[in-house]
């Protein structure tokens, strides 16, 4: 540490400190960009499957069919979970958080995988294809038991978003519907050096396993200034109620400057291109289920936001819109969490693997603003 005299710049949350190197996820927050190697989110939400997606970020290119059928193939492959661990996730408590139930369950599973202590390259991309894969069968049999439900099986004939939701709500999806969530784990996979990224990465640079890098991101997560905003909006939409009264609401909150779930971000300073993406889905299925109600009160709030404060420089995040479109999907909001943490382990992992190719222990320093020139009394001679 450095005393404060020698040392006065402080990057708090250190906001604008470079790091690291990486050629993954580029983000122009004035300008409202964000790219996976060089291509925009748009079009990787258009174009492409979250499946390829993962596959492009752990290897840092886009793949051949090929090689993306191997992968898939792999995915299908590795779903299933041990049955300790299926047992383990039964006894869980109904009233666990479900961040708590994922971090123990994925430490837990790391106990049965042999490779589990191998850090080279290639075990880390191994681990990471399985952990893609069993996210999913973990993060449904969560749900499912803590609803006192039958965890459900994987099955290989489904896509990965498919699958999970047929886990979940015990019926397969439509293809709309596989689609739709499969686009909504596009557009959470990676996001830079975001907090539960960041952490990954500090973990691995001490050479830790690969479990405990997760497990460390996942703990990032589950705090509500990174992952559980999207839980909040639902909860602040509930609070509202109708369309009618949410400019009346979101004004209030703003003349008292209180903080609006969904708003807002530290990077962007437009609006963050996945809320574009997922307000014209959001707006897809608010037509064809006629459930307009959350639709039109997330109008409304944009625009009461937009016309009040976007000339600071604060718009709708991705969070504004997702907890709508996983509603529709039959997806409660306890487990919104989670799901953000079924598309970032791609992000993590690929991170992970791209930061150890040239590992630095992270190791940063903080400036000391404590007693100098004491000594150590007597506990006989302390007031």
């Amino acid at each position: 540490m450095y005393p404060v005299s020698n040392m006065t710049n402080i990057a708090k949350g250190l906001e604008g400190v470079l790091f690291t190197e990486s050629k993954l996820t580029f983000i122009n927050g004035s300008e409202g960009i964000l790219t996976h190697l060089g291509i925009p989110i748009q079009e990787w939400a258009e174009k492409s499957t979250f499946e390829e997606l993962s596959l492009a970020l752990l290897d840092g290119e886009l793949p051949t069919a090929e090689e993306l059928a191997k992968f898939d193939a792999q995915l299908r492959a590795n779903r299933a979970i041990p049955d300790k661990l299926i047992e383990e996730i039964a006894s869980f408590p109904k009233n666990a958080n479900p961040m708590q139930a994922l971090r123990t369950a994925v430490s837990y599973l790391g106990l049965f995988d042999p490779q589990s202590e191998d850090v080279s390259q290639e075990a880390r991309r191994e681990i990471s294809i399985r952990l893609i894969a069993q996210f999913a069968t973990i993060i449904a049999a969560i749900a499912r038991a803590r609803e006192g439900q039958e965890i459900i099986a994987p099955r290989a004939d489904l896509t990965h978003a498919g699958n999970f939701l047929y886990m979940l709500n015990g019926k397969e999806p439509s293809p709309e519907q596989a689609r739709l969530f499969d686009i909504a784990l596009i557009l959470h996979a990676d996001h830079g050096m975001n907090a539960s990224t960041f952490t990954a990465i500090a973990t691995s640079s001490t050479i830790s396993d690969m479990y405990s890098c997760i497990v460390s991101a996942i703990g990032a997560l589950k705090g509500p200034l990174h992952g559980g905003a999207n839980e909040q909006v639902m909860v602040m939409l509930d609070e509202v109620g109708t369309p009618d009264k949410a400019e009346a609401y979101i004004t209030k909150k703003l003349d008292n400057k209180e903080k609006i779930m969904g708003v807002g971000h530290r990077v962007y300073k437009y609006f963050d291109p996945r809320s574009r993406v997922l307000r014209d889905y959001a707006a897809m299925v608010a037509d064809k289920e006629g459930k307009s109600n959350y639709y039109q009160i997330l109008e409304t709030i944009e625009k009461t936001v937009v016309d009040r404060i976007g000339s600071k420089g604060i718009y709708p995040n991705v969070d504004f819109y997702s907890g709508t479109v996983y509603s529709d999907l039959g997806i409660k909001k306890e487990y919104f969490t989670p799901i953000f943490a079924l598309a970032r382990i791609s992000g993590w992992c690929a991170s992970v693997i791209e930061y150890s190719k040239d590992n630095r222990l992270l190791r940063p320093d903080a400036v000391y603003t404590g007693l100098t020139d004491q000594h150590y009394k007597d506990l006989k001679d302390r007031q």
